[in-house]
């Protein structure tokens, strides 16, 4: 891996964390997750085990940092990590139409999902949960699929033709 790889990296993380604590949380102190999306920019712009296991590291650690869940730090850190690399196999399985924005989208929506089962899931055992794990799920996952979808949509053939024209990323 390399410097402009990292520092790449580092910059989606960021953004992300940026978004991740400016975006008001909307049903039960839940919120969308916008670093989740950066995240999976990053495994689809920078698709190998390195950056993955670091962008599901940093990632975890900032959204447990910004969580705005009382005790949400450890299934943060839990759904990150696993999450990135659950995404990381499906974005190879697909990996013929890596290069698409329906690609892209679709991913995210998953993602999103396993993602939201995952911390629900873990912070149930953990924590316990503020509300029904149905509700929970339905009032807030589900919304940020779609958030989360229709923000990848739009940001990645932007990403895609920035990091192409900055020679970043080799040409999908």
């Amino acid at each position: 891996m390399n410097t402009k790889n990292l520092v790449a990296l580092a910059l989606l993380a960021g953004m992300g964390a940026v978004l991740h604590t400016v975006v008001p949380p909307f049903i039960l102190g839940m919120k969308p997750d916008m670093m989740l999306v950066m995240m999976f920019l990053g495994i689809i712009l920078f698709p190998d085990k390195k950056s993955v296991l670091l962008l599901g590291l940093v990632t975890g650690i900032l959204s447990a940092m910004t969580t705005g869940m009382p005790g949400g730090q450890i299934p943060n850190l839990i759904d990150k990590m696993v999450t990135a690399f659950i995404f990381f196999g499906l974005l190879q399985a697909v990996k013929r139409f890596s290069g698409s924005v329906i690609t892209a989208a679709i991913l995210t929506a998953v993602g999103t999902i396993v993602s939201g089962i995952i911390f629900l899931t873990s912070a149930y055992f953990i924590v316990g949960l503020p509300g029904a794990f149905v509700g929970m799920f339905t009032l807030a996952v589900l919304p940020a699929a779609a958030f989360n979808t229709v923000f990848m949509i739009i940001l990645f053939p932007v990403a895609s033709t920035i990091f192409r024209r900055t020679k970043l990323v080799q040409t999908h």
